[in-house]
């Protein structure tokens, strides 16, 4: 895997030192998904845990969408595409007004 075009903002010398040091970490039960000092229930977080690429998403909860093929017009597919980054989106609620006005 290749390193990250961004630079971390971790103070890896202050992570390292605490972790030389073998402090506990610290633990707010309120908030926390698990204790991080006991290794039964860490094991136990991350036996439940789904590991996911960059830009991969999960299964949705309750599908909504339908995947479909579709032909479109060249100059409607560029109109959408020239806005950017969520062109489906936006393509999908141009729709989704045109239904719900009757058209």
């Amino acid at each position: 895997m290749g390193k990250s075009s961004k630079k971390s903002r971790t103070d890896w010398a202050r992570v390292k030192a605490e972790a030389r040091a073998g402090a506990p970490v610290a633990f707010d039960p309120t908030t926390d998904p698990y204790d991080p000092n006991d290794p039964k229930a860490v094991a136990a977080f991350w036996r439940g845990a789904t590991v996911r690429r960059p830009g991969q998403r999960g299964p949705q909860k309750s599908p909504t969408k339908e995947q479909v093929t579709l032909r479109l017009d060249r100059g409607v597919l560029a109109h959408f595409r020239h806005s950017g980054p969520g062109w489906q989106t936006r393509l999908n609620e141009t729709l989704k007004r045109l239904v719900s006005r009757g058209r």
